[in-house]
């Protein structure tokens, strides 16, 4: 099977300089769910075609190096029949091509799958929907239940508009049919560009039948034009996934205050709070508990854990069972083995950090000289006296204790107190300057 994904749209009402398929939801450009959606359908060739902002959009998926990717530039930009013309070089002419959109992201496999399986091997399908309000879409008109054309809401009559079954613009057609349909197309409508929709009346012309399927929820067909309707399925995506989470036994405290920019996997009896963001790869064992507010991007936490509130889980960051990480701690490229504690008010980059270690609050590990990065290894049962810096590279020996205050520049060794501090003066007599009631005012 073909795929041709429309990606040239300028988005003026996005009102950015970004190609308005590069924007993100929930961290992932809308052109990625789309092409991550085509590759669920095993597509043997996948054309995005592309127009403004240039080599922006190949180049932002230039690390993929799929071979069964490929590009089209679409310059100028002359409505969507022109725009899958461009595609068709490079589809193999013995096998359905199905139209997909750039700014369409959250299209499901499912539904796509049906659309196939009713086009079959040689029918026009398309993806049609009943809308309470039809404003702004292409209506389908069908004559004793037929399908005979799609008419664009510019075009339409006054009783054309009545209709409320509308196009989608999703559809599945023999390649080798739009090859002789697309060159074609006439521009005389009042865009005054090649409309995909007029295929359907030149299949209709053909006896080729013309047949429909339908999306499993309205907001698959849901297409992104300005930052509210991003911001709209941004919200639809994120109930989506805080209800698959919930079908998976995960508690959430408020499930509308959840994000997800990534994948989220949980073991049992996993409790979020609400505010919680988790960006990238993040995994939560068996039992554990993400306390309010919290940010955990690319991490492991491991069963029966503790985090937050107010905390923050950066990439490479491993926690073992039974760690806790409180508030206002940041994490990052470290592993904390089982049953530690890092309670309050720290910083652990670039760590590693043994079994049953308590870290006090303002603990920070010194991890960067201005050039390069360097590592803090804490052995098990170390104690960390709180407001510590440990200036990397240092090692601090198994039980050993770092008191209050302490600068440690040097490996501590294990089982002993290291202790670094200015010697403590009291200076009697001593007293507080007072603010002058009258000052004098200079010349």
């Amino acid at each position: 099977m073909n795929v041709v994904i429309l990606a040239a749209g300028q988005g003026k009402r996005m009102h950015s300089d970004l190609p308005k398929v590069l924007h993100r939801l929930a961290g992932k450009t809308l052109l990625g769910y789309v092409i991550d959606t085509a590759r669920e359908l095993d597509a043997e060739r996948i054309c995005v075609v592309y127009g403004h902002g240039g080599e922006q959009v190949p180049r932002a998926f230039a690390a993929l190096d799929a071979p069964d990717l490929s590009w089209a530039r679409q310059e100028p930009q002359l409505g969507t029949g022109h725009a899958v013309l461009q595609a068709m070089p490079a589809a193999v002419p013995s096998a359905p091509t199905l139209v997909l959109y750039g700014d369409v992201p959250l299209i499901r496999a499912a539904t796509l799958r049906r659309l196939i399986e009713a086009a079959g091997a040689g029918s026009l399908a398309l993806l049609t929907a009943h809308v309470d309000n039809p404003h702004g879409y292409g209506r389908i008109v069908r004559i004793g239940g037929k399908v005979t054309r799609i008419v664009e809401e510019k075009d339409a009559d006054d009783a054309e508009r009545t209709i409320n079954e509308i196009n989608t613009g999703i559809l599945v057609a023999p390649a080798a049919a739009l090859a002789r349909w697309l060159p074609g197309l006439s521009q005389r409508n009042a865009q005054g560009e090649y409309y995909l929709t007029d295929i359907v009346a030149l299949a209709v012309a053909e006896g080729m039948p013309v047949v429909t399927a339908h999306p499993g929820a309205a907001w698959e067909t849901d297409g992104i034009n300005s930052k509210a309707q991003l911001a709209r399925l941004e919200r639809v995506h994120q109930r989506n996934i805080a209800e698959a989470l919930m079908e998976q036994g995960v508690t959430l405290s408020d499930p509308a205050r959840i994000d997800v920019r990534g994948e989220l996997r949980c073991g049992r009896d996993v409790f979020i709070d609400v505010n919680c963001v988790f960006e990238g790869r993040v995994v939560l064992g068996d039992g554990v508990r993400i306390n309010a507010n919290c940010v955990i991007q690319d991490a492991v936490v491991g069963a029966q854990s503790i985090v937050g509130p107010f905390a923050r889980l950066r990439p490479g960051t491993v926690l073992a069972e039974d760690v806790h990480v409180g508030n206002f701690v940041e994490v990052k490229n470290s592993t904390i083995a089982a049953h530690s504690k890092a309670n309050h008010l720290a910083y652990l980059g670039d760590a590693t950090i043994g079994s049953r270690v308590n870290v006090g609050a303002g603990t920070i590990t010194c991890n960067y000289d201005g050039a390069n990065k360097f590592r803090t290894v804490i052995e098990d049962d170390a104690f960390i006296g709180s407001d510590t810096q440990l200036v990397a590279p240092v090692t601090v020996g198994r039980g050993a204790t770092l008191g209050a205050g302490t600068t440690l520049t040097r490996d501590a060794p294990a089982d002993q107190l290291t202790i670094s501090r200015a010697k403590q003066t009291s200076i009697p007599g001593w007293k507080r300057p007072i603010k002058n009631a009258n000052p004098k005012k200079k010349d």
